[in-house]
């Protein structure tokens, strides 16, 4: 077959998935290597755009930790993590605002634009878009999200902006803004906003059954099976939070959730507009 007559095969095989989501909220929590890397970035982005192009209401949320601990490195103030969340001061949390809501929130917009997609920059202030309280003292200024304002979300789409998200909340306890798990946060955005989906790019092939082996992929998980796969010790690690993440965004409301893995070019297109699903999925029992 030509490489033409592929690409409309290619193409033909995603009109349904374009009908089918075409005017849907699809949450996408970007980061890890696909951060990193300047080719994954730019093949994430040209996804957005993409997406975003054939009428999806694409919402881009990330983090940014190498970003973080490189800035802390340069002014001489050592990474500190308890139970596996950075330990935030106010002199961390200052970098954390600057890097997050200004650094990496602008560079991702601009690169956006620069390849033909319509962004616009929002952080968990903006809005009142995250509000928090403080998660607990042993984490410093670590937030727990109390409330989410989906508006500057809404209006950014509403005007044809793709709007990217820093996770940086306004605290309501305390005069303070709080550092928030990424996951987290694109986890409530997403329930908040009643989306189709919600996407987290990660390094892992999804969840595996063997860690040491990645052709034991679970391809679908409903809910009901995460507390005995984390009995089973097959959710571990800092796959714990994640799956919990993905359990709430599901228990508020968002149809389901995917795993992808963020080093593999393009895998949000492959996984939302192919027949083949790369990831893993959760979703409630059919």
């Amino acid at each position: 077959m030509s490489s033409h007559a592929q690409q409309a095969r290619t193409l033909v095989e995603a009109l349904p998935y374009i009908q089918k989501f075409t005017g849907k909220t699809i949450v996408v929590k970007y980061g890890g290597n696909a951060m990193v890397s300047e080719a994954l970035r730019k093949a994430v982005m040209c996804d957005i755009i993409l997406l975003s192009l054939v009428g999806i209401r694409v919402v881009v949320v990330h983090g940014g930790g190498p970003e973080i601990s490189e800035m802390l490195k340069k002014i001489g103030h050592e990474s500190r993590f308890v139970d596996g969340l950075r330990y935030t001061d106010a002199e961390t949390m200052d970098v954390v605002q600057s890097v997050l809501c200004g650094k990496v929130n602008k560079n991702l917009v601009a690169q956006l634009n620069r390849l033909g997609g319509q962004a616009i920059g929002l952080c968990g202030m903006d809005g009142q878009l995250f509000q928090a309280v403080q998660l607990d003292e042993k984490y410093g200024l670590v937030g727990r999200i109390t409330g989410v304002n989906p508006e500057p979300v809404e209006n950014a789409l509403l005007s044809g902006y793709i709007p990217v998200v820093s996770t940086v909340a306004q605290g309501v306890d305390a005069d303070t803004a709080y550092n928030i798990n990424a996951d987290t946060a694109a986890a409530q955005l997403a329930a908040a906003m009643g989306a189709e989906k919600l996407i987290l790019l990660t390094d892992v092939r999804g969840l595996l059954r063997d860690p040491r082996d990645e052709g034991t992929l679970i391809h679908v998980v409903h809910t009901y099976e995460v507390p005995e796969l984390a009995a089973q010790g097959i959710i571990s690690g800092g796959m714990i939070p994640k799956m919990e993440c993905c359990v709430d965004a599901i228990d508020g409301g968002v149809e389901r959730v995917h795993i992808l893995d963020g080093r593999i070019p393009h895998s949000i297109l492959i996984e939302l507009l192919s027949d083949e699903g790369i990831g893993t999925m959760l979703q409630k029992e059919e």
